[in-house]
């Protein structure tokens, strides 16, 4: 459940039913607004007393969260949520485009990709240093080296890095030299993995899996955010369906519903979700349309050359016309 506290309420009486909230054995977290305090009340399904909140100074009222996803929920927090990236307020008016390489190949091939959609618009570089494939001879991806790549593009064109971390393990390294942290659709239900990251400061761009329901997909988030991390982004990325002419089907019911359902950002990554790119500007316009606050979107300057996802990649070129014709529909909708 939500405890509502009123408008004013004082700093002890918050601290009070905190500790009450702890004391009957559950875990209490706050969303501090410009007029309320709203405490969750998360732990197991043992039943709440909530009259004995109700009747403490300072609570207007509780209320029943009845979704399995709480924290998640608008219910707990009914005003969109923003995590900030290189200064862009992703879920906030402003559309967030993230770019760059499925994987870093090359020191030439990740600079020459950085500068070009830096130039283009983009607020940050996307690449894999570490690469889940599904075939064990594929490109696995450069490591560190990797990562040590992504972070001088980062010093040459001030853009932050989102980078993949595939296992608890390698998330001290991969601290060391991303800004956000992505959570890849293969690992979404990796649930020691969505510990670590909830434990951890950065943000978390959370994918949805190739067979996930909305509601798995937000109960992983809920993970991250349970285990004190809120700077969550949802991104969509299309679900395995029966349909073969594209990788997959873009679900763009996905976007509204989730905005509905949630509080988190929510992006749209066009490039996975259709799988070839002659298709990703129409499906990234949809996505904006549709009300998605940012684009994952796949650059690379010969992806006829590309070690990974050559198919879905736009040229540099390309990728700025999508820019171009995404702000236009930005701003039909009311967004930057």
């Amino acid at each position: 459940m939500i405890i509502v506290m009123r408008a004013g309420s004082k700093r002890d009486q918050i601290e009070d039913v905190v500790a009450r909230v702890e004391e009957a054995g559950f875990t209490a977290h706050l969303s501090e607004g410009a007029e309320r305090t709203i405490i969750g009340v998360i732990g197991d399904d043992r039943p709440i007393e909530r009259q004995a909140f109700e009747v403490m100074e300072g609570v207007e009222k509780t209320v029943p969260i009845l979704k399995p996803f709480k924290l998640a929920s608008r219910d707990f927090n009914t005003a969109n949520s923003t995590v900030s990236i290189n200064g862009v307020e992703v879920g906030g008016n402003k559309i967030a485009i993230i770019a760059g390489p499925c994987s870093v190949e090359s020191r030439e091939q990740l600079l020459e990709t950085a500068h070009a959609v830096k130039e283009a618009g983009a607020i940050a570089l996307r690449g894999g240093a570490f690469k889940p494939r599904s075939s064990p001879y594929s490109f696995q991806g450069m490591g560190e080296e990797g990562l040590k790549i992504l972070a001088e593009a980062r010093e040459q064109t001030d853009l932050a890095v989102v980078t993949e971390v595939m296992t608890p393990e390698h998330i001290p390294l991969v601290n060391e030299y991303a800004d956000v942290l992505q959570i890849g659709a293969r690992n979404m239900q990796n649930y020691e993995l969505l510990k670590a990251v909830g434990r951890n400061g950065p943000p978390v761009l959370l994918k949805r899996g190739l067979m996930a329901t909305m509601e798995e997909f937000l109960m992983s988030a809920e993970y991250i955010l349970s285990h004190g991390n809120r700077k969550v982004i949802l991104c969509e990325r299309g679900i395995r369906t029966f349909e073969t002419y594209t990788r997959n089907t873009t679900d763009i019911n996905a976007v509204p519903v989730l905005k509905s359902l949630t509080h988190l950002p929510v992006i749209l990554d066009p490039s996975h979700a259709v799988g070839k790119w002659e298709f990703v500007t129409a499906i990234a316009r949809a996505g904006i349309a549709a009300g998605a606050d940012g684009l994952m979107v796949e650059v690379h300057p010969e992806p006829e050359k590309a070690l990974s996802d050559g198919g879905q990649s736009l040229k540099p070129q390309k990728f700025a016309d999508l820019v171009n014709q995404v702000r236009t529909i930005a701003t039909a909708i009311g967004r930057d």
